[in-house]
């Protein structure tokens, strides 16, 4: 099983204490940090997605269920629609690059720790923005921090090029992704339904 960067010095630790208390604790210790070494595997783990989709299709961002679909506006994206994946604990955490693009703009907001379905949590929560040039316009992901996630992780800068499927970043404890979708692209999926990132496309060429 692949283990995400991060958490593989996390689980290095965990490993060794376990190690280290077989050795020279009682073996209820070594048993306690396996059973942590295991959820941390669990947990941080990163399966290969493969995205079997035409070359225009945009992809989900995130592991999770659909939770809002609404038409909006923002000073980067002009006109888009927004689609809102809500990851829970138990979904994987690692988030992919929706289509093929190049990172022309980032930005971290401090913020609450609303729970992530609240309608607020969008425009009021910790969240980062990452915004990107594609052949169909322009598009953004805004990864948002809720009541559990206490960290959010974007592992790019801005210059890069990703595929369609690349891995940019982590939500730590799950919480919820905003994908901002342009004009030219028209949702393909329903409030509530489950999707997987890199995997599930999200979102079509018009017509």
């Amino acid at each position: 099983m692949k283990i995400a960067p991060e958490g593989r010095s996390q689980l290095f630790l965990s490993i060794s204490a376990a190690i280290l208390s077989a050795v020279f604790l009682p073996l209820a210790f070594a048993i306690a940090f396996l059973l942590l070494s295991a959820f941390l595997a669990w947990f941080f783990r990163d399966p290969e997605r493969y995205a079997r989709c035409g070359d225009g299709d945009w992809v989900s961002p995130a592991d999770g269920k659909v939770i809002e679909i609404y038409p909006s506006e923002h000073h980067f994206t002009g006109k888009c629609t927004v689609v809102g994946v809500f990851m829970s604990p138990l979904d994987v955490h690692v988030n992919r690059m929706p289509c093929d693009g190049t990172i022309s703009w980032l930005e971290y907001i401090p913020g609450k720790k609303l729970m992530a379905f609240n309608p607020k949590a969008s425009l009021e929560n910790e969240r980062f923005l990452m915004g990107f040039d594609t052949a169909q316009g322009r598009g953004m992901t805004i990864q948002i921090a809720g009541f559990l996630a206490r960290r959010i992780v974007c592992s790019r800068s801005a210059g890069e090029r990703l595929v369609r499927g690349e891995r940019f970043g982590m939500i730590k404890l799950g919480s919820k992704v905003d994908l901002y979708l342009p004009e030219g692209i028209v949702p393909a999926v329903e409030v509530g339904q489950k999707v997987r990132a890199g995997e599930t496309v999200i979102g079509v060429m018009k017509n």
